[in-house]
């Protein structure tokens, strides 16, 4: 049930790599909120009762994006979400008018380096099933650091702390803004 206290904050969207703790923290952020907490990935799986490794194999990298805009479309229409998108959903414009016009964005930064102990041994995640998961994870924040940063309303280091701290973190700055979109 919905905080009385938070409930005219508007949707809270976590944006940022892969690794960068989006889910974990966003459970949180949503529990001290009293709001009901979803990952744009794991709805995805849910409507097509297919996995991701799955949906980038048989439909590619444009595929799946198609999906996830889908979803992140219909979610964010939604109210009194806290949302933890995937890493790559700020790469479709479309995504980013969603999250930038219906609630406050939080981008989750991550140094590559503790990208890649979060997510090495994670088969589940395509774009890292490559040689060099280190260099991908460097190129993929090259290319979308820029648009995470566009997009955010804040900017969260997750290298260090908590989620349940980082949470209460994100609470305290957007509650100190007083950001109402």
């Amino acid at each position: 049930m919905p905080s009385k206290e938070f409930e005219t904050l508007p949707n809270i969207y976590l944006v940022g790599p892969m690794g960068a703790g989006k889910t974990t923290v966003g459970r949180h952020l949503a529990e001290l909120l009293g709001r009901e907490f979803l990952d744009s990935d794991h709805e995805i799986e849910r409507k097509t009762g297919a996995t991701i490794p799955w949906i980038f194999e048989k439909e590619g990298e444009q595929g799946f994006r198609s999906r996830e805009t889908i979803v992140i479309d219909e979610l964010t229409a939604r109210t009194q979400l806290v949302l933890a998108t995937g890493g790559g959903a700020v790469t479709q414009a479309p995504n980013r008018e969603f999250l930038k016009q219906r609630g406050i964005v939080v981008y989750l930064y991550t140094p590559v380096e503790i990208q890649l102990q979060r997510t090495y041994r994670d088969k589940n995640r395509p774009l890292l099933q490559v040689e060099n998961p280190e260099k991908k994870l460097k190129d993929l924040l090259d290319i979308r650091d820029p648009l995470y940063r566009e997009v955010a309303d804040h900017i969260i280091e997750t290298n260090q702390g908590a989620a349940r701290d980082l949470a209460q973190k994100i609470l305290n700055l957007i509650i100190s803004q007083n950001v109402q979109k």
